[in-house]
């Protein structure tokens, strides 16, 4: 009998990829994946450990997991979280076999093979000391696909230096993947059904930086549409400010393939915070890029990112970032509350605003937003729309999926009456605006009998 893996990948898309990939190594070594994690003879969790509420989330997957394994069964930590605390995972979960860093997650063969060898087992700390990740990986797809849409990295790592942010620490520096390995992967994607391929990196805009490239994003668009001129929906995320090029901007609008969806996670709108972030502060570049983004692509959806409650973030300075949103009007918008991470530049200003001032700001901002949204999507109410469906509820007898205008988890869905076939884009016309999401019923393309 084969032996049976369970993967438990938390946090962010680009976690879910590293999943999928070691679960294509474990199914080539004669695994075969489990049901769930009783029935499995190896369990991995995944762990995120970008922010402080990750860390428990992970650490409460793991002691889960610890306190329910039975004997024989390994569990093994792997990702961001055991990459950046490394033993202080193995005190805080007794049961763990080993710990596999996101730098090494191709190496889960060798560190299960010796798991397996160890006639006394202790924690394995499969940690070594990488300065950089995917410059040998193995021979297997940097994707995933769930449904009609599909998860593709482009590259790894982050050479930024943002102040809040620990993914340097934890991941190491870009590192780029081959634009021809991308391009191969993007047509496995579309023959195995893809409707929507998704690109994803800490930083997409600096995709080729480390190969030379110019414009490397661009060019990767242009390579991957070329190889798979059918594929309906390309998506493009995590683009950096001050990093988008007019090339850039002229490629997404030239070609309808790549959806009418940027992503720029913004952070904040205030120049004293953004430079005390260590992030991009030229207000005056953010206004004309997203001009020039809105003029060249009608109907475009804008979606950022923003903290609020940094150490240098005072009233004067969330007005500001309250103003900025009222003029822009973000058709998405996500807002986090600063979490002070040890290890990181901004940890030396401290933690200073008080937890319930955080979350007030949050809320303010979240309410501001949710009424622009609301605003936004009426604009819908009566027209048809593509939507990507992606799951149906037999019960309440509706569907569920996303436009050009909503990526996947982050952003609205489509409350879809009627029977469209899941994994599919039909059309759509939307009858109720929500807040975030839309409803509309199923609209078949009529067919024409010979003869008519």
């Amino acid at each position: 009998m084969k032996p049976k893996f369970f993967i438990a990948s938390l946090g962010c898309p680009k976690n879910t990829v590293d999943s999928d990939s070691m679960a294509q190594l474990l199914l080539g070594d004669g695994y075969s994946p489990a049901e769930s994690a009783d029935d499995a003879d190896l369990i991995i969790v995944n762990t995120c450990g970008f922010i402080a509420a990750a860390k428990e989330e992970s650490l409460a997957v793991l002691n889960d997991f610890a306190e329910r394994k039975r004997p024989g069964q390994l569990l093994i930590a792997a990702g961001c979280l055991t990459q950046r605390y490394g033993e202080e995972v193995v005190r805080a979960v007794p049961g763990i076999d080993a710990l596999l860093g996101t730098r090494r997650w191709m190496d889960i063969l060798k560190v299960v093979h010796k798991l397996r060898k160890a006639k006394h087992p202790i924690p394995l700390l499969h940690l070594p000391d990488a300065p950089t990740v995917g410059r040998d990986e193995p021979d297997v797809l940097r994707a995933t696909l769930q449904g009609g849409s599909a998860y593709l990295k482009i590259a790894d790592g982050c050479r930024r230096g943002c102040a809040f942010c620990a993914i340097p620490l934890i991941k190491g520096t870009l590192v780029s993947r081959p634009a021809e390995a991308i391009v191969r992967e993007a047509r496995i994607l579309r023959d195995a059904g893809a409707e929507e391929i998704i690109l994803i990196a800490q930083d997409t805009t600096d995709y080729g930086h480390d190969l030379g490239m110019k414009d490397g994003l661009a060019s990767l668009l242009e390579k991957i549409l070329a190889a798979v001129p059918d594929l309906p929906w390309l998506r493009v995320m995590y683009t950096f400010p001050g990093y988008v090029t007019d090339r850039l901007i002229d490629v997404m609008a030239s070609h309808p393939q790549i959806v009418p969806y940027f992503d720029m996670p913004l952070q904040h709108a205030d120049p004293k915070v953004l430079r005390s972030m260590r992030r991009p502060s030229n207000m005056d570049w953010v206004y004309r890029t997203l001009e020039k983004v809105r003029a060249a692509m009608p109907g475009v959806a804008l979606r950022t990112t923003f903290i609020v409650g940094y150490p240098t973030e005072g009233e004067n300075e969330f007005q500001t970032l309250l103003d900025f949103v009222k003029e822009i009007r973000f058709d998405r918008l996500g807002a986090f509350q600063f979490s002070y991470e040890e290890g990181t530049p901004s940890a030396e200003l401290g933690d200073p605003v008080p937890p319930e001032v955080k979350q007030a700001r949050w809320e303010a901002l979240m309410e501001l937003q949710q009424g622009i949204s609301l605003e936004l999507n009426r604009r819908f109410v009566g027209d048809v729309m593509d939507v990507l469906i992606e799951g149906y509820d037999e019960e309440n007898n509706f569907a569920v999926g996303r436009t050009y205008r909503d990526a996947p988890e982050v952003d609205g869905l489509v409350l879809v009456a009627g029977s469209p076939p899941v994994g599919k884009i039909v059309p759509v016309r939307i009858t109720q605006a929500l807040h975030y999401d839309l409803v509309g019923e199923y609209v078949p393309k009529k067919t024409t009998k010979i003869g008519d």
